[in-house]
C-alpha cells in the first residue's frame, strides 16, 4: 500500500480546513490510485460502512442536496481508509460499495430514506461531523458517538415556536403584497389552522398530498370570510393578501432549489423525483385554494380581480419588514441554527433591494429582476457558508422566500376559476417560471464563486473540483 502522507504543521488556525484538505487530498489519492492492484487487500471497518451510510441517510433525510451528500459520503470513506469506495445517492435510496481486493467479493450496503423532515440544525452538525473526521480530528468511534448525539439531540426551536413560525411567515408575506396588519393578524391565525388541520391529518395516516390540500383550503375559507365581511361592511381590507400569505407559507422552495441543483450537476433522477415533488405540492395547494375560491363565487363573494394583492417594487419600511420576517420566520420553520438568524434576515432585505432596484432603475420584468436577486443571494450565501463553514442551504433557502410566486399563482388560480383560462394559465406560467428563474438563480451564484474554489468538503480524495463533463465538441 502506498505510503500515507505526512500531515502538514499549521501555523494559521484560518488556514487549518486548507492546510488538511491538501493533506486528505494526498492520502484520498494514495487509496483510489491503487486500485488496479488486485493483490491488495484491505479489510473494511464494518463500523466505518455502517457509519458512512447513516450520516448519508441523515443528511438527504434532513434536506441535503445529493451531491452534498455524496461528497460527505466520500469524505467519511477517505477518512476512516474504506478501500476502492463507490457511492450511489438518489432520491430515496444510498449505496455505498467498497472493494477489499484480492479474492475477496465487494461489500456493498444500502439505506433507504421513507421519511423526510427538513431539518437544518440537523444538518449543519451532520456537515461539521464529516468535517472533523474528514480533517483527522476524530476518531471512529469518537464519529460514532457523535453520531448519536446528533440523532437524539432536541431541535433548537420548540414545537409551538415552529408552528408559530409558519403564521409569520404568512403574516411577513402579506405586508410585502401590501397587506395591513389587521390583515396580517388574520394570515396568521389562518395559517396556524390550516397547518394543525394538516397535522391532525398527519396523524391520521393521510396522505400528505391532501393534508396540503387541506391546509390551503382552510386558510382560504378565513381569506374568503374576511373579505366578504370586508365587502359587507366596506372596511376596504385586502383579505385576498391572506390566501397569498398562506400560500407563500406552504410553497417549496427547498424542493425547486433542490431539483434545480441536482440537474445541473447531472444527478437528473433525484432531480426529476424532486421536480415531480415541486409540482405535487402546487397541485394541492392550487386544489385546495381553487375550491375555496369557486365555491365563494357560486355563493355570490365579490372577489374583483382589481382588488387582488400583487408584488410591486416598494422598499417602504413595512415591506422591508416583511421581507425580512420572511426570510427569518422561514429559517426558523427549517430548524435552521439561531446564531445565524441575522444574517439570513439581512439577505432576505438584500434579495428584495436588488429586485425592486433592478425593476425601479431597468424597468424589467419581474423575472429578471428576480434572477439578479437570486445570482446574488446565491453567491452571498456560497460566502458566507465558506467564511463560517457551513452548508450553504440553511443561507439560501430561507432568503430567497420573499420573492416565492404566491402572488402570481393566487392571481393565476382565481382568473381560471372567473372563466379566463387564457389569462389564468399564463399567470400559471409565469409563476412557475419565476419560481425555477430563482432556483437557476441561486444555483448560478454558487457557480460563479465555486468555479475560483478548491471544490469539495476536505477529505473527499480531490484536490480540486472535478471538471464538468462535455458532451459535445472536444477537450
Amino acid at each position: 500500500m502506498s505510503q500515507t502522507p505526512q500531515r502538514p504543521a499549521v501555523r494559521d488556525d484560518m488556514k487549518l480546513l486548507t492546510r488538511l484538505r491538501d493533506w486528505r487530498s494526498g492520502f484520498g489519492t494514495a487509496v483510489h490510485t491503487d486500485t488496479l492492484d488486485d493483490d491488495i487487500v484491505e479489510m473494511p471497518d464494518p463500523r466505518a460502512i455502517d457509519l458512512v451510510l447513516r450520516v448519508g441517510e441523515l443528511l438527504l433525510a434532513s434536506g441535503e442536496g445529493t451531491e452534498a451528500v455524496s461528497e460527505a459520503m466520500l469524505s467519511l470513506s477517505v477518512a476512516f481508509e474504506l478501500p476502492r469506495s463507490e457511492v450511489s445517492v438518489t432520491f430515496t435510496a444510498i449505496t455505498l460499495s467498497t472493494h477489499p481486493g484480492g479474492d475477496h467479493p465487494p461489500i456493498t450496503g444500502e439505506r433507504v430514506v421513507r421519511r423526510r423532515t427538513l431539518d437544518y440544525f440537523r444538518v449543519t452538525e451532520l456537515h461539521s461531523l464529516v468535517q472533523d473526521a474528514a480533517l483527522g480530528l476524530i476518531e471512529l468511534e469518537g464519529a460514532i458517538s457523535r453520531l448519536r448525539q446528533i440523532k437524539r439531540a432536541h431541535p433548537p426551536y420548540p414545537n409551538w415556536l415552529v408552528v408559530t413560525g409558519f403564521g409569520l411567515i404568512a403574516s411577513s408575506a402579506s405586508l410585502i403584497v401590501g397587506g395591513q396588519f389587521i390583515v396580517a393578524a388574520m394570515a396568521f391565525i389562518a395559517t396556524v389552522l390550516g397547518d394543525r388541520v394538516s397535522a391532525l391529518l398527519a396523524k391520521r395516516g393521510v396522505a400528505e398530498f391532501y393534508q396540503m390540500t387541506a391546509a390551503a383550503g382552510t386558510a382560504s375559507v378565513i381569506g374568503v370570510g374576511l373579505l366578504w365581511a370586508s365587502n359587507e361592511l366596506g372596511l376596504g381590507l385586502y383579505a385576498g393578501a391572506i390566501i397569498t400569505g398562506n400560500i407563500m407559507a406552504l410553497l417549496p422552495g427547498r424542493a425547486l432549489v433542490a431539483s434545480l441543483q441536482d440537474g445541473i450537476s447531472g444527478s437528473y433522477v433525484s432531480s426529476s423525483a424532486r421536480l415531480l415533488e415541486v409540482f405535487f405540492t402546487l397541485g394541492a395547494i392550487m386544489s385546495g385554494v381553487g375550491a375555496v375560491a369557486y365555491t365563494a363565487i357560486q355563493l355570490g363573494v365579490d372577489m374583483a380581480l382589481d382588488n387582488l394583492p400583487t408584488v410591486g417594487a416598494s422598499v417602504d419600511a413595512a415591506v422591508l419588514i416583511g421581507a425580512a420576517g420572511i426570510a427569518m420566520t422561514f429559517a426558523v420553520s427549517l430548524a435552521v441554527p439561531p446564531r445565524i438568524l441575522p444574517m439570513i434576515g439581512g439577505m432576505g432585505v438584500l434579495i428584495w433591494l436588488i429586485y425592486s432596484g433592478t425593476r425601479y432603475a431597468l424597468d424589467v420584468p419581474a423575472i429578471v429582476g428576480t434572477v439578479t436577486g437570486a445570482v446574488v443571494i446565491g453567491m452571498a450565501g456560497h460566502w458566507l457558508s465558506r467564511r463560517t463553514q457551513r452548508p450553504v442551504l440553511p443561507f439560501v433557502i430561507p432568503a430567497i422566500a420573499p420573492l416565492l410566486p404566491g402572488s402570481i399563482l393566487y392571481r393565476g388560480l382565481l382568473e381560471i376559476t372567473l372563466g379566463d383560462v387564457v389569462s389564468g394559465l399564463l399567470s400559471l406560467s409565469e409563476a412557475v417560471a419565476v419560481g425555477l428563474a430563482l432556483g437557476a438563480g441561486v444555483n448560478l451564484g454558487g457557480e460563479l464563486v465555486r468555479a475560483f474554489q478548491r471544490g469539495g468538503l476536505a477529505g473527499a480524495g480531490r484536490r480540486h473540483r472535478p471538471a464538468a463533463r462535455r458532451t459535445r465538441g472536444g477537450f
